[in-house]
């Protein structure tokens, strides 16, 4: 499992530690059962504080996709995946629909706004002129 930490973002590291592992979970690359490195491991390979891993498998673990066991380590749940999936579809829903309203209220087309979520997706920042 490879990691990549950014320190001139806006996002906190946990977040960022949190969210590459819950990628993975999701996308198959970490398997039920699978062993996640340990908090002080994880730690020294990322060159961050303890506490951010800490943290960000507090995160994952509050959200269903790991369990820790005290001595043992942390693994990837069991969970059926579809339904984390589905949890995931649900909060982007929520997030798409305030770009909506937004949008709406800005005068924004729905073309241009399709513009501006394929740009992002593809990962151009939506930078590209309009």
């Amino acid at each position: 499992m490879k990691i990549i930490i950014s320190n001139s973002g806006d996002q906190p590291i946990y977040e960022q530690i949190a969210g590459q592992i819950k990628n993975a979970i999701l996308s198959g690359g970490l398997a039920e059962g699978a062993a996640l490195p340990s908090l002080r491991f994880l730690a020294k390979e990322l060159r961050v504080s303890i506490i951010s891993t800490k943290r960000a498998y507090e995160e994952l673990e509050k959200e269903g996709y790991i369990e820790s066991f005290q001595g043992k380590g942390s693994f990837v749940t069991g969970r059926n995946r579809e339904l984390m999936r589905e949890e995931q579809f649900k909060k982007i829903e929520a997030s798409l629909l305030s770009a909506v309203e937004m949008a709406k209220i800005s005068g924004i087309s729905l073309k241009e706004l399709e513009e501006v979520l394929e740009a992002l997706y593809d990962g151009n920042g939506g930078c590209e002129e309009r």
